[in-house]
């Protein structure tokens, strides 16, 4: 069986170079680069729930969780949240229960994340706009959920988190669930490694095109946990091009 292409670690200026030259130059679009992401996300999370609930732990606490809990899944505003409101869709498809908290404004929505909202919408998808008047709601579902997913904030995040994000993360990190990021984990600075402030704790990154070069540092270890690189489609004459750089 061949093995995908490998991709040296890349900063954000690279990856977003990458996007944009998919679009630009090869004709792609950023809701087939989005749709690739989130599709390519939720296979990676059915499977890791699929491999906690083997026969022989059928009957476990954690197998009985998963069974029976949501996947909740943490959207903003940016492009992270669009892959978040893909991963939704198709984890659906899959057979899971999903709800999208959203904590932002869907108003603030452009581009290709305000598609796919409106994709997720009149899906019926389950989502809701959470605020701080529903605290202690979100901290009994986020505890009983199947897992949560970090859709909050994406590679172009910087500096430390402002709130609602830092409170939500603070709140996330302190429970005893099986914590996933998208793309990077929110609050972490993808090119250097430095958490500066709250950064969500993720159990697994899934994370788009090749790993961010500040994974390589030991910096953000606490934060990424087991990290897969979720392929997104980009042609493999531009991904040589990058390798070669």
């Amino acid at each position: 069986m061949m093995s995908e292409l490998s991709v040296r670690p890349l900063s954000a200026a690279e990856v977003r170079g990458i996007d944009r030259t998919a679009i630009e130059e090869y004709g792609m679009t950023g809701l087939v680069l989005m749709e690739n992401a989130g599709r390519g996300a939720a296979e990676r999370i059915h499977r890791r729930l699929a491999e906690a609930t083997l026969p022989e732990e059928a009957n476990s606490p954690a197998a009985l969780k998963s069974a029976d809990s949501p996947i909740l899944i943490l959207c903003g505003k940016g492009n992270n949240a669009g892959d978040g409101y893909v991963l939704a869709r198709h984890l659906q498809l899959l057979g899971h229960s999903v709800e999208i908290l959203q904590f932002a404004d869907p108003r603030q929505l452009s581009g290709d994340a305000a598609a796919n909202w409106s994709i997720a919408t009149h899906a019926e998808i389950p989502a809701r706009i959470v605020g701080p008047d529903s605290w202690d709601r979100l901290r009994h579902d986020l505890a009983t959920a199947a897992c949560v997913v970090d859709a909050l904030l994406g590679t172009g995040g910087s500096g430390p988190l402002r709130e609602p994000y830092a409170t939500i993360v603070g709140m996330v990190n302190q429970l005893s669930v099986l914590k996933i990021a998208i793309d990077i984990p929110s609050g972490l600075d993808c090119d250097t490694g430095v958490a500066l402030g709250n950064c969500f704790a993720a159990d697994l990154t899934l994370t788009f095109v090749a790993e961010k070069i500040g994974f390589q540092l030991p910096s953000s270890k606490p934060w990424i946990g087991e990290v897969v690189v979720v392929p997104i489609g980009v042609p493999a004459k531009l991904l040589a091009g990058v390798i070669a750089a």
